[in-house]
């Protein structure tokens, strides 16, 4: 049996990306729910030992700059799983302990919480807000979450002030605008989460570049079915970049070639149009230096879900639906808004009504895929099937880890 089937109660997983103030992924969050029937976020420890770190090693793992690392996960526990002392040994140095807000703070819970703090793991209060109750907990802090979705700046301003006195590090959470995580920056916050990376700041008028909106053209010709290899090579030489990848893919040691080539004819024959059309996803994904990690990493796990979803519900054509997901964010990577952008490239009407209307069967999937991956349980339809969303999720996952290794070998 697979270790994750003995996580009982295992029925949906994500993780959201924590950044540091270069916009580099540091952390994650994970996001739990027990049960169809529950929202709530709260890791589940049910399981063995050995199944919670597979689990924990599986949804913390990343490829990134060149080398397979394991980043700290943040994972919130509730009152009464801290007052039981029903923590499994974790490895101390690779978890960040969640104090919810509710909690009630008492003398039982305050030496309960020093003694995770003594056994090394570190603290962080999650959804702060402050108040004088909260004292003994601050003085065991590490880390302050401060949920600012409903914040004025002013706002925030006052719970910073209201923090200066303690030895903590302060993270924004559910940042939703540039003009706010600009803010948190320049206040002195270390650490930043949520959505904002999906508004990028708008340049009035700007225009995919020749080079980005080639890549595009080229992953947009690699949905036809009966496209030739001669046809494809016509529009892959048009991009210099893009050809030079290509043939370092294929001569690279992952391929397992025993001569060089020097052909892209050659190379896709060898490759093949299904293995063509994913790297030509990751590089148009990668070739953007301007943007954080991460984003390329969300684009590419949510395309490939897409696709996975597709396939396992039975849709007869999946072939626009790893373009449709990724395109479905592509507008921050580009700084350009989705109707400029959907205006500069050939995608098909259900493609663009999937990421405009939500319109669909491509549209429902792509809408439950973000709902997943942002750990937004309550948004997602209530027909889907969580088992396939949560398998189609690891998968993209370590799909998206191995592409990107393989890609720098």
């Amino acid at each position: 049996m697979h270790p994750e089937q003995c996580f009982k109660k295992q029925t949906l997983m994500a993780r959201q990306p924590i950044f540091n103030a270069n916009l580099e992924t540091v952390a994650y969050e994970l996001l739990y729910r027990a049960d169809s029937n529950a929202n709530a976020a709260v890791f589940d420890f049910s399981g063995s030992l050995a199944t919670i770190n597979v689990l924990l090693n599986s949804f913390t793992s990343i490829y990134q700059n060149k080398k397979l690392r394991r980043l700290p996960a943040f994972i919130n526990l509730t009152e009464e799983l801290i007052l039981e002392n029903t923590l499994p040994t974790l490895n101390s140095k690779q978890v960040v302990i969640e104090i919810l807000e509710d909690v009630a703070v008492s003398d039982k819970l305050i030496h309960c919480v020093k003694s995770l703090r003594e056994k090394g793991y570190t603290i962080a209060l999650d959804d702060f807000l402050y108040d004088d109750k909260f004292i003994p907990l601050l003085e065991l802090a590490h880390i302050i979450k401060v949920d600012v979705l409903e914040m004025s700046l002013e706002q925030v301003n006052e719970q910073v002030e209201a923090l200066k006195g303690y030895n903590v590090s302060l993270l924004a959470e559910k940042i939703e605008t540039y003009e706010m995580l600009e803010h948190c920056k320049s206040l002195g916050f270390k650490l930043f989460q949520g959505y904002f990376l999906a508004k990028p700041v708008i340049i009035e008028g700007h225009k995919a570049d020749s080079s980005q909106a080639k890549i595009l053209t080229i992953i947009q010709a690699l949905q036809d079915p009966d496209i030739s290899a001669t046809a494809l090579e016509k529009l892959i030489i048009q991009d210099p970049a893009f050809t030079f990848k290509l043939l370092r893919i294929v001569n690279s040691s992952a391929n397992n070639l025993v001569r060089d080539i020097s052909s892209i004819v050659e190379a896709i024959n060898i490759l093949g149009i299904p293995e063509v059309k994913k790297w030509a996803m990751i590089i148009s994904m990668i070739s953007n230096d301007d943007k954080p990690e991460e984003l390329s990493r969300q684009l590419l796990i949510r395309g490939r879900m897409c696709e996975k979803v597709a396939i396992a519900t039975g849709v007869n054509d999946s072939s626009g639906y790893m373009i449709a997901g990724m395109i479905s964010g592509a507008n921050a990577l580009l700084d350009v808004k989705m109707n400029e952008l959907l205006s500069q490239i050939p995608v098909s009407q259900e493609i663009k009504a999937a990421i405009t209307d939500g319109r669909g069967q491509m549209g429902a999937i792509l809408h439950n895929t973000i709902s997943f991956s942002r750990g937004d349980w309550e948004k997602i339809s209530e027909d889907a099937d969580d088992r396939i969303y949560g398998i189609a999720y690891r998968e993209s996952l370590h799909w998206v880890s191995d592409s990107l290794s393989a890609f720098d070998a």
